[in-house]
């Protein structure tokens, strides 16, 4: 796979196209989440922030679809319903694949090279000007809209039936255009004024969308009728209609008679009439030739049309193309043995899947929003609310989304700043706490050679593994919680049964201490760090079998796996911290710091990395911008010994580390806000870790031996209920108060 993404990132300007640039490292990333109140993604609080996290957005990659939060909640019923006519007009026998793309291709390529801007005749005129014959084949009109009956913008035949918006409808209404109501004819024409400072046609049109979006058709009708406003125009339903029914010919004719919008916004006058579909400004109609030419390829290559596909690559996307690169990745999928082969290797879905609707939400990013609303709007802007709510809300503790009736706050009450439990356990100092990732268990290790788990609903020593012959540096959780792996400072990583605390494997001694471990996303393998310098990264199997050694000779102090299982991050006891691509297994980039990392964790999103450093500075790094650092907190101390950060909170709303002072800081994530310092152990805190199941709970361990469990009063209360234990030589657990 090559380093560039097969569609540019528009994040920058989500109107405008941009032209793809080699990046500094391969770049790999698998489809992730679209926008969601976890995802930290939301404006930042303050107008003087130099770094936008509004903009956060899935790693530019080789995959062949956009950024993953252009991918909105799909509709399944939407394209199950459509009708092969769209907007009333029969569907034609298409001509033969290759005299219809050369007929096509070769008045395009006059076109363009008369200028992108020249006046194209009505598409409706050139069309009916000549046969067709019916192709079976999905590269070039299906026929039918997509399978899984989902658009990204929607697309409805004339009779409705379609719950998606921006749907390819019958314009209900137009300026000043003749209505039929009861047989008769009434003339209505948009109305003016704003709706409480708001252009009053925006607002309009992104209430009829949304109402197709939830499934109220007559309402959007209704809606439209009364006030005038279409959701969009005939030419846009056709290019929509046209991408999604994979009819590559008939939407680059739409293409190329399409004007371009004069303001910055997209919303002005467009430069010459066109046939009503406007481009944003600065949109490069080469770029979206490209990327529907790309999507014709692939399908050809499914269909295992391998030399037609070659005939696309050659005559149709060589000449728009100019890197080589790029060009040069997608010779290489001639070389897929199978469907599936190709699917895995482009990370595309295939033509059943979503990726004509992926293709057709890039596209739209491309079209002016004045004809083209893009997708969800109105959903998109109630979320950015919530997201800025929760942004303000400096002791956000409420895990479910906000309600819309009034304005979102949490109270400070609820900030988990006491400690409700203290756990007493066998001698020795405290160097890692983990919660599984239910929250049921907390898992403690250090000094004394052991692993103890403590049930969260009793406070009770449940399990401890014993088997190491000295402490336990690091361990980490099964996906499942079924199992654990643990790394010794005996030169030893061992492989447990969490249900009954037996030992399952020993894996083949290392010559220098185990430092570090994670899992797989299957739970098949783990990969350990260590200080031995010719395996100082493996990756195991559950038989102990070393399956790949990485070829980076550097030790591994500390290491991190993110939860989509893409990213492999390695921090050496150097100044580097090493970035590595799981499915590729190279080093895709390296960090150099002038101050040395002591630790590192990483974001649920799997986006955002935290480094401590000595100087006692918790810095918050992007994984895919890879630049300076969006945030710093400072507050804390640090030395020569690892000192354990974290995210936590509801949607990982903030930033927790231990300090050398034997305090804690909690910080805002968004903001940098110190939210509190607290007094934890002495004389050092060493690890802290917050409850992924409960936002107001986090635990705190130090070189006391000590546990500490932190929430608020109303947690206290209830825990007065929970047993007392008596001090056993597993530990005992009291009750601070």
């Amino acid at each position: 796979m090559n380093d560039y993404p097969i569609y540019p990132d528009a994040s920058d300007h989500p109107a405008t196209p941009q032209t793809i640039d080699p990046s500094s490292s391969t770049n790999f990333s698998a489809p992730t989440p679209s926008i969601t109140a976890t995802s930290f993604s939301t404006p930042a609080l303050t107008p003087t922030d130099t770094v936008n996290l509004s903009q956060a957005r899935n790693p530019p990659t080789e995959s062949l679809h956009p950024p993953p939060e252009q991918s909105q909640q799909q509709h399944p019923s939407a394209l199950a319903r459509a009708g092969s006519q769209v907007l009333g007009r029969r569907r034609r026998q298409s001509s033969d694949y290759e005299d219809d793309d050369q007929d096509s291709d070769h008045r395009r390529d006059s076109d363009a090279a008369s200028g992108p801007s020249a006046p194209i005749g009505s598409v409706s005129e050139r069309r009916f000007g000549k046969r067709r014959r019916r192709d079976s084949m999905l590269a070039d009109g299906d026929g039918t809209l997509n399978s899984n009956g989902a658009s990204r913008n929607g697309s409805k035949s004339l009779a409705r039936g379609d719950g998606h918006s921006n749907g390819a409808r019958k314009e209900v209404v137009g300026g000043g255009a003749a209505l039929s109501q009861n047989g008769k004819e009434v003339a209505r024409s948009p109305r003016g004024g704003t709706y409480f400072g708001h252009d009053r046609e925006e607002v309009t049109r992104i209430l009829i969308q949304a109402l197709e979006d939830m499934g109220y058709h007559d309402a959007a009708e209704s809606v439209g009728r009364d006030s005038g406003y279409s959701l969009e125009g005939q030419t846009v339903a056709e290019f929509r209609s046209a991408v999604l029914r994979g009819s590559w010919s008939e939407a680059e004719e739409l293409l190329f008679g399409a004007a371009t919008a004069t303001s910055s916004g997209g919303n002005g006058q467009p430069t010459h009439q066109g046939n009503g579909l406007v481009l944003a400004p600065g949109a490069d109609r080469n770029v979206m030739r490209f990327w529907l030419r790309q999507q014709k390829f692939l399908e050809l290559l499914e269909q295992r049309e391998t030399g037609r596909a070659l005939m696309v690559l050659r005559n149709e996307l060589t000449p728009l193309y100019q890197d080589t690169s790029k060009l040069h990745f997608l010779s290489s999928l001639l070389m897929c043995q199978s469907p599936e082969d190709l699917k895995l290797k482009a990370e595309w879905d295939g033509a059943r899947g979503h990726s004509r609707e992926i293709l057709l939400t890039e596209l739209s990013h491309c079209i002016s929003p004045a004809v083209m609303l893009p997708e969800h709007r109105l959903a998109v802007l109630l979320q950015q609310v919530k997201d800025g709510q929760i942004l303000n809300c400096l002791y956000h503790t409420t895990a479910t989304s906000p309600t819309l009736y009034s304005d979102h706050y949490c109270e400070k009450s609820r900030f988990p700043t006491e400690v409700v439990r203290e756990l007493d356990r066998t001698p020795g100092e405290i160097w890692q706490l983990r919660f599984s990732h239910d929250g049921t268990q907390l898992a403690s290790s250090g000094s004394d050679s052991s692993v103890v788990f403590w049930d969260i609903s009793t406070f009770e020593v449940r399990l401890k593994l014993e088997g190491h012959d000295t402490g336990v540096g690091d361990f980490a959780w099964s996906p499942d919680d079924t199992m654990m792996v643990t790394c010794g400072r005996d030169d030893f990583a061992r492989i447990w049964d969490t249900q009954t605390g037996l030992l399952i494997k020993t894996l083949p001694k290392f010559s220098e201490p185990v430092s570090s471990c994670v899992w797989s996303a299957d739970g098949q393998t783990m990969i350990i760090g260590s200080f031995d310098k010719e395996r100082p990264l493996c990756q195991w199997n559950l038989e102990g079998e070393c399956v790949y050694t990485y070829t980076r000779k550097h030790r591994t102090e500390d290491l991190v796996m993110s939860m989509d299982g893409h990213w492999l991050v390695a921090k050496a006891p150097e100044h580097k911290i090493y970035i590595y691509n799981m499915l590729t297994r190279e080093a895709e980039y390296e960090w150099e710091f002038k101050v040395q990392p002591t630790s590192i964790s990483i974001s649920q999103d799997s986006r955002l990395l935290l480094v401590t450093n000595r100087e006692g500075v918790v810095q918050l790094y992007d994984l895919i911008s890879r630049g300076s650092p969006v945030r710093r907190y400072t507050g804390c101390t640090s030395g020569n010994y690892i000192i354990r950060n974290g995210f936590g909170g509801a949607n990982e709303s903030f930033v927790i580390s231990g300090s050398e002072d034997g305090k804690l800081a909690i910080w805002h994530k968004a903001t940098g806000h110190l939210v509190s310092k607290l007094e934890a152990h002495l004389p050092r805190c060493n690890a802290v870790c917050w409850n992924p199941a409960d936002p107001c709970m986090f635990a705190s361990g130090g070189d006391d031996g000590k546990i500490k469990i932190w929430s608020n009063s109303d947690h206290r209360c209830s825990m007065r209920y929970v047993p007392k234990l008596a001090a056993s030589s597993n530990g005992a657990s009291r009750d601070p108060a």
